[in-house]
Order: structure tokens, then sequence, then C-alpha cells
């Protein structure tokens, strides 16, 4: 059985333009005609193709709705805002990609997407928003998305569970035991033979003790294949408590508040 319990966390996707990605300049016409939540809220529902009364949906369709009054007040335009909202959209795929801690990742990918918006180097990058822009952007995602990642994360990411499975090799000289159910035998009491006992040539005693000594030999293989079993589950589970350990301490040690780079790349 191998014992060795590794999970690497996969790293966040290549930062690239998202000018246009999930919504075309006609969506944001449409959404832009909205005034009220409830409009505004029907407009995302029909360009992202998604249900409000479910809750899952619902909880992104809530975040969107913010984002987008968030550029209204910043005065954005329509490119800023389908890039602004693709941007978070990437974000949270790349979130819930794993069960495990991967905030560091996610906000590193999502600066990475914001400097891919920020600098003009075509084709690799636009200067969509300013470095001042860019500044309040990181701190708007910050404060309401990554401050409550774990929210997200708990509500999409399927719960893992371990499935343990136990082999067991048996060696090339020697047969398999039968199934049989030895549970009724007290171990204890089965005795080995004393030495020094007068020994019978008959036949049918010479029988008995070849069966004595296969019960014996099925019995004894029966004992050390559940001290096996044990011995490898105290060790898994030893495995286990140390990767949780390490993971509480890693977590411990992980900033739990990034703070936003507010210095706008020149």
């Amino acid at each position: 059985m191998d014992s060795k319990f590794k999970v690497d966390v996969p790293q966040g996707p290549k930062a690239k333009i998202m000018l246009w990605t999930d919504f075309s300049y006609h969506d944001m016409e449409q959404i832009d005609t909205t005034l009220s939540i409830p409009d505004l809220e029907s407009a995302l529902c029909n360009v992202l193709d998604v249900d409000r009364l479910e809750p899952k949906k619902g909880v992104l369709l809530e975040l969107y709705v913010h984002t987008v009054l968030f550029c209204r007040q910043r005065s954005f335009i329509r490119e800023q805002t389908s890039a602004l909202l693709s941007i978070i959209k990437s974000v949270h795929e790349a979130n819930i990609a794993t069960p495990l801690n991967n905030i560091e990742q996610s906000f590193k990918y999502c600066k990475e997407l914001l400097l891919c918006h920020s600098v003009r180097r075509p084709p690799f990058s636009i200067n969509l928003f300013s470095p001042d822009e860019a500044s309040c952007v990181l701190k708007y995602i910050y404060e309401n998305y990554v401050r409550h990642y774990k929210l997200y994360k708990y509500i999409f990411v399927p719960q893992v569970k371990l499935d343990l499975l136990l082999n067991y090799s048996v060696s090339p000289n020697q047969d398999e035991p039968a199934v049989e159910d030895f549970s009724s035998v007290d171990v204890e009491n089965v005795l080995e033979p004393e030495t020094g006992q007068n020994t019978d040539s008959s036949p049918k005693i010479q029988e008995a003790n070849t069966k004595d000594a296969a019960f014996g030999s099925k019995l004894g293989l029966k004992i050390l294949i559940k001290k096996e079993i044990r011995e490898q589950m105290a060790l898994v589970s030893e495995k286990l408590d140390q990767r949780m350990k390490e993971m509480a301490i890693q977590h411990k040690s992980a900033p739990h508040s990034p703070e936003p780079n507010n210095k706008g790349k020149k």
C-alpha cells in the first residue's frame, strides 16, 4: 500500500486580455440601459444564461451586480466594465478549481490580469485602466471577493472524501489462506504441542496431527494479516494527522489579509 499522500495546488491560469471575452458590446449596451436592480439582474441573467433562483448562481449574480454598480460609480466606460466583469469571473473560476488553499495564487493571478489591462504592450496587454483606476479596481476585488474567498470556496467546491483501500501481498512460497471463519476461535487457547510428547504412529493420529498443524498455520496467517492491517492503518492515520497539521501551520503562517499594491505601475 502506498502511504505517500501529496496533493499539489494547481497553478493559476495564464493571464490574458479579457476585453469582450464574456460580455460583448451588445451585452454592455443592454446592461447600460437598465436602471433598477431587478432589471440589472435580469439583464445579467440573460447574458450569463443563469437562473437567479438557483442558490449558487444567485451568489455570483449578486457579485456581478455590485461590480456593475461599482463601475457606474467610477464612471467606467463599457470596455472597462466588460473587462472587469470577466476578470472577476476568471478569478472566481481559478479560486474554485481546487479545494485547497490557493488564495495566494488567485490573488497573484488577479494582479496579473489587471496588469494585462493597464499597460500598453500589444498584443500582450492594453492600457484600458489607468494606474489609479487599476489600484482602485484591485482594492475593490480584494474587499469584495478575496476577503471572502473561503465562503465562495465552501459554496462552489465539492467536499473531498478519502477512499482508503488496503492491499496485502502473499509470499510466492505461501499459499493463500482458505476463506474460513476463525472469529470464534480463542487465539490464546491455541497451544503448541509440548516438547517430548509421545507420538503415535497410527495413521489416524498422524492425520489428526496434520489437520491440527494446517489449522494452526491458517490461524497464524490470519493473525499476521490482522496485525499487518492494524500497522498499516496506524501508519496511514499518522500520515494524515501530520498532513493536517502541516496544512494548518501553512494556513496560519499565510497572510490572511494580503495588502493590495496601491502603487501604480508607470
